[in-house]
Formats: structure tokens, C-alpha cells, sequence
């Protein structure tokens, strides 16, 4: 995309009044979501939580992935953010996709507390260990963020390259997580299946309210 075009799209966004309060209270939103979750990890930290038997982890002894596993996750974030900048409409469409993921990641977390499975290496994730306020994080696993985040992403982009590379990260980043035992099976599943119903949600009120 030429830099006319870039300006042009942006040109647009800020010049109709919905679209920039559209896209002004979308980014005041997820600032306030990524503060509450952050809250919410370090509570969620004190509640008791169950061990469940998960029929594949049983079959091997973990195995410490977490390079792998945040190189794929943060360089697809990045190359996102980057990609969807060159148009306002899918950056804020992963914006609001992301909001309303993290509402329903706290509220499957609140509902259904876990403890790590046995054997369990942590992900020592430096964004979730600052945004927990320094402290160490290891029962935010029903559903699983990173792997939604990285569906999140393939779900968002229309350049069919990327898509290819996110979802590629995205499997990368499931099977990890499970090799590392840092999440259970259900979790890496469950995670794919609200990054969907979150994208789908925000493109049907988009449709509703002819916001595309």
C-alpha cells in the first residue's frame, strides 16, 4: 500500500465523526481491559484451583519451549499491529476482537479455576510477568491467551501471507504449550473456539450497525 493510501485511510477514519469515536473509545476500552485483566490475574493467583487428568499429557515428560513459544507469539503480534495499521478498520476490528476475548478469557478463568497440570514449566511470559505487577503467574489457563491471541490475528488479517504465518504461529504456539505442560489440551481448544466466536461477535455488529 503507497503512503497516499495509508494517509487516505487514516484521512478518513479521523475526518467521520462515528468512526473516530468509534475508534477513540475502542482504544480507551482496551486500555482499561488490559489494566483489569491485570488486576484480575494477580486475584485469580489466590484462588484454589483443580488438577484435571488430561489424556494426552500423561504421555510425556514436558519440554521447555518458552523461546520458541514468545518468538512466535510476539513476532506475529508485531507483524500484526504493523500490517493492520495500514487500515484503520482491521486494527480496530482487533482491537475489539481482543476486548471481548480477554472478557470471556476472566470469565472462563472465574468459572473455571485451575491449577497448573503436573510437571508443568512455567511460560515465562516478560508482558503477563509486568503486567501481573512482578508477580509470577501460573493459573491463568482456561482458556489459553496465547494461542487465541495468535488465532485472534489469522482470524483478523486478509493478506492470505500472513494468514498463512499466524496460522502457523498459532499451531506452533498450541503444541507448545502443551508439550511445556503449561497448559492443559482443553485449554489450547477452548481458546480456539473464543477467538472465533469473539471475531464472528464483532463482525456481526459491525454488520448490524454498518460499521464497515
Amino acid at each position: 500500500m503507497s503512503k497516499t493510501k495509508f494517509s487516505l485511510k487514516w484521512k478518513h477514519i479521523l475526518a467521520n465523526p462515528s468512526l473516530r469515536i468509534e475508534f477513540i473509545l475502542t482504544f480507551l476500552i482496551l486500555i482499561t481491559t488490559v489494566y483489569c485483566f491485570s488486576r484480575y490475574l494477580v486475584f485469580n493467583e489466590t484462588r484454589p484451583g483443580a488438577v484435571i487428568e488430561d489424556p494426552i499429557l500423561k504421555y510425556f515428560d514436558p519440554i521447555n519451549l518458552n523461546p520458541l513459544i514468545f518468538f512466535s507469539i510476539y513476532s506475529s503480534l508485531i507483524v500484526g499491529l504493523i500490517s493492520f495499521s495500514f487500515d484503520p478498520r482491521l486494527l480496530m476490528t482487533a482491537f475489539q476482537t481482543y476486548i471481548l476475548m480477554v472478557f470471556f478469557r476472566m470469565l472462563a478463568m472465574y468459572l473455571v479455576p485451575l491449577d497448573p497440570p503436573v510437571g508443568c514449566i512455567d511460560l515465562q511470559d516478560p508482558v503477563v510477568f509486568l503486567l501481573g505487577t512482578g508477580k509470577k503467574i501460573i493459573k491463568d489457563l482456561f482458556f489459553s491467551g496465547h494461542t487465541s491471541t495468535a488465532f485472534m490475528l489469522f482470524l483478523v488479517s486478509k493478506n492470505r501471507y500472513l494468514k498463512f504465518c499466524f496460522l502457523f504461529a498459532t499451531i506452533i504456539v498450541g503444541i507448545s504449550v502443551i508439550l511445556q505442560k503449561a497448559h492443559y489440551t482443553i485449554d489450547v481448544f477452548v481458546g480456539l473456539i473464543f477467538a472465533y466466536a469473539s471475531y464472528q461477535i464483532v463482525k456481526n455488529l459491525h454488520r448490524k450497525y454498518k460499521l464497515d
